[in-house]
């Protein structure tokens, strides 16, 4: 039994090593060969598909850099909570991992691992609840990734592009980055405890699972190992059983625990073995994957645009060489300089996010949201739209640009047609038009127009 253990400890802690290398690979991939060949690691993290559920539901769109294989390892990632709770936090999450590293070289620095005293640690628990709360109202209020400045493990995603591009896109992200490391090095999992809203969702959803580790009193020879090797802290010393929802599933009390049945797994009334258990959580972890990829709805990356299609100037990617962008909206590069305002000088290779490097004062995002749902390939307006638009599909849910494009109208046109003022920004949601045009009512304008 023990030989089993320390090749659960191994696998583990393999595990662990290789998602961390193999997320990071992709990181490093998608700065240097850009998001239409490598993913971004808003894509490959199960928490975009929360922030998109709300703009799936009301617009039968993702958000920014979600698309449907991030929707797939959210709904994978539920599937392992209902059955095994906050398995993903402590088996497969890397930037978990990465924490875990760090603990393990302060723990060889100071020989020691600090309690946070609980008057400070209980209070701090419930901070990630609210992390979540806010992250997901405010995605879905805003359809977009609002949270990727503050997010750290953005932060880690993007070190390959170097510190001065992470600081000046995400200065917050970099600094509780810096801060999630060295509070791990005297914390174990500084930031699964106390401010991450994945590990607050997961561990909200696995209260249901009939999963659990459970102690034998009888056996137990109270040595304490079990709680002192906890990295949430959890008193498992004291516990019958361990249901609380920051368990992380990591093994560890099972694994060091010196005396066999005292502590064990249990699924209902069955007991299951740590290295079964890894097994398993990896199958249905990867089976899934792999059965979601043979089905074609595990998509990381943009569809490739097919002949005769093109893309909005607001479409434009960050990753884009200008050269790139030019063609995907079909645009001449001379034209496209003058639309995007970038000046001669700098070269048609360099990518789009990067041009401020070398313009000063060049604000890419910026450009891009004055030229929303524009693109030269559009048509003239009819004389009389209103009477050839078909306005059936939509809803008081979609921003004014989502809404432009399900009724195949420019976005000018769309503002013209809806009396719209200029000044109404184009990712304003319909129904909240109001909020900004004093008296305006969207329904009463999109009865009139049918």
């Amino acid at each position: 039994m023990l030989k089993n253990n320390k090749l659960a400890k191994y696998l583990r802690w393999g595990l662990l090593t290789l998602f961390v290398v193999l997320v990071s690979y992709a990181a490093y991939l998608h700065q240097v060969l850009g998001g239409t060949k490598a993913p971004s690691i808003h894509a490959l993290c199960p928490f975009g598909g929360i922030e998109s559920i709300y703009q799936v539901f009301t617009a039968g769109s993702f958000i920014a850099k979600i698309f449907a294989g991030t929707m797939t390892l959210f709904v994978i990632t539920l599937v392992v909570a209902i059955l095994f709770r906050r398995s993903f936090c402590g088996l497969i999450c890397p930037f978990g991992a990465i924490q875990e590293f760090f603990g393990k070289i302060g723990q060889k620095l100071f020989k020691r691992r600090l309690v946070m005293p609980s008057t400070i640690d209980k209070p701090l628990r419930y901070l990630k609840y609210v992390v979540l709360v806010l992250t997901v109202f405010y995605a879905w209020k805003t359809a977009g990734l609002w949270m990727a400045p503050y997010d750290p493990w953005s932060a880690y995603a993007h070190l390959p592009a170097g510190l001065e591009s992470v600081w000046s896109e995400s200065p917050v992200g970099l600094i509780i980055l810096v801060i999630t490391v060295l509070g791990s090095l005297i914390y174990d999992r500084f930031f699964c405890k106390y401010l991450c809203p994945m590990g607050a969702l997961y561990g909200i959803v696995g209260k249901i699972s009939p999963f659990k580790v459970v102690r034998n009193e009888n056996v137990c020879i109270d040595c304490g190992i079990c709680t002192k090797g906890c990295p949430m802290n959890i008193d498992v010393q004291h516990s019958l059983k361990v249901t609380t929802a920051e368990c992380m599933n990591c093994q560890t009390c099972v694994l060091n625990c010196p005396k066999p049945g005292a502590l064990d797994h249990q699924i209902s009334n069955k007991i299951i073995k740590p290295l079964p258990v890894i097994v398993l959580i990896m199958v249905v972890f990867f089976g899934s994957i792999f059965a979601s990829q043979a089905a074609g709805i595990y998509a990381l990356t943009p569809t490739p645009l097919k002949t005769g299609e093109s893309l909005n100037y607001d479409e434009v990617k960050g990753y884009m060489s200008i050269k790139e962008a030019a063609a995907s909206t079909k645009t001449e590069l001379k034209e496209f300089y003058k639309k995007f305002e970038i000046p001669e000088n700098v070269s048609v290779e360099t990518k789009m996010k990067e041009i401020s490097k070398a313009a000063s004062g060049y604000n890419f995002d910026k450009i891009k949201e004055s030229l929303a749902g524009t693109t030269d390939q559009a048509k003239p307006a009819s004389v009389e739209p209103q009477n050839m638009v078909n306005l059936v599909g939509i809803k008081g849910s979609m921003t004014i640009t989502d809404a432009a494009k399900t009724v195949n109208l420019d976005i000018k046109e769309f503002y013209k047609l809806f009396k719209l003022p200029e000044n109404v920004p184009a990712n304003t949601y319909m129904k909240d038009i109001r909020n900004v045009v004093s008296g305006y009512d969207y329904h009463e304008m999109l009865d009139s127009l049918k």
